[in-house]
C-alpha cells in the first residue's frame, strides 16, 4: 500500500499544477507559443521534484541503477523543457529575454529564472564529465548546482504571476524544497556517508 500512496501522491503533485495552469485567466489572450513556453516551465518544475527522489533511490521500484538512469533521462528532459520555455519566450518577446539573460531586467523573477537555467545547463554539462572527475568532486559540484537550481526555480516561480496557479505553485515549491533538503542535508545523506 505504501508504494501506491507514494506514487499516487507524487503523481498528484506533478499533475495538479499543470491542470490548474490550464484554467489560468492570464493565458486567455496569449499566443500558442507563449502558452507552450509557460507550460514547459511548469513541467520543468514538476519534474524537478522527482530528481532528488530518484538520485537517492527513494521511489518504490526505482532504486539503484534503474533510478539513476531515469534521473539522467529526466535531467535531459529538464534541459529540453527549459530550452522550450526560454525559446518560446524569446519568440514572443525577444527584448524581455535579452534583458533577463543580461541580468538587466527590472523584474526580479527573471534573475532567479536565469540563474536556475544556467545551473541546469551546467549540471547537464557536468553529467557528461562524470567519468572524468573524482566522484567526490563530481558529487559536490552536482549537489551544489542542485541547491542553486531548486532555490532559483522556487524563487522564480513564487515571484512571477504567470501560468501557474498560486496554491499549486506554493505546494509544489514546498514539496521541492522538502525533498531536495532531505536528500541534500537530511538524515538520508548522513545515513549514506
Amino acid at each position: 500500500m505504501r508504494p501506491v500512496l507514494i506514487w499516487g501522491g507524487l503523481g498528484v503533485m506533478i499533475l495538479w499544477p499543470l491542470v490548474m495552469a490550464m484554467g489560468s485567466p492570464l493565458l486567455q489572450w496569449r499566443d500558442p507559443i507563449y502558452i507552450l513556453a509557460g507550460f514547459a516551465g511548469v513541467l520543468a518544475m514538476a519534474l524537478l521534484v522527482m530528481q532528488p527522489l530518484l538520485a537517492a533511490g527513494l521511489l518504490p521500484g526505482l532504486g539503484g541503477l534503474r533510478g539513476r538512469r531515469i534521473h539522467r533521462c529526466i535531467g535531459a528532459t529538464l534541459v529540453l523543457t527549459i530550452v522550450v520555455h526560454v525559446g518560446g519566450l524569446w519568440i514572443t518577446s525577444p527584448p524581455d529575454v535579452i534583458d533577463a539573460l543580461l541580468f538587466t531586467s527590472p523584474t526580479p523573477f527573471s534573475v532567479w529564472g536565469v540563474i536556475a537555467m544556467w545551473a541546469v545547463f551546467a549540471t547537464g554539462l557536468l553529467a557528461t564529465w562524470r567519468r572524468r572527475l573524482r566522484f567526490w568532486v563530481w558529487r559536490g559540484l552536482h549537489m551544489a548546482l542542485a541547491a542553486v537550481i531548486v532555490t532559483g526555480c522556487v524563487v522564480h516561480a513564487l515571484l512571477i504571476e504567470g501560468t501557474m496557479e498560486v496554491t499549486s505553485k506554493i505546494a509544489l515549491s514546498v514539496l521541492l524544497i522538502g525533498v531536495a533538503g532531505y536528500v541534500l542535508t537530511g538524515p538520508y545523506r548522513r545515513g549514506r556517508q
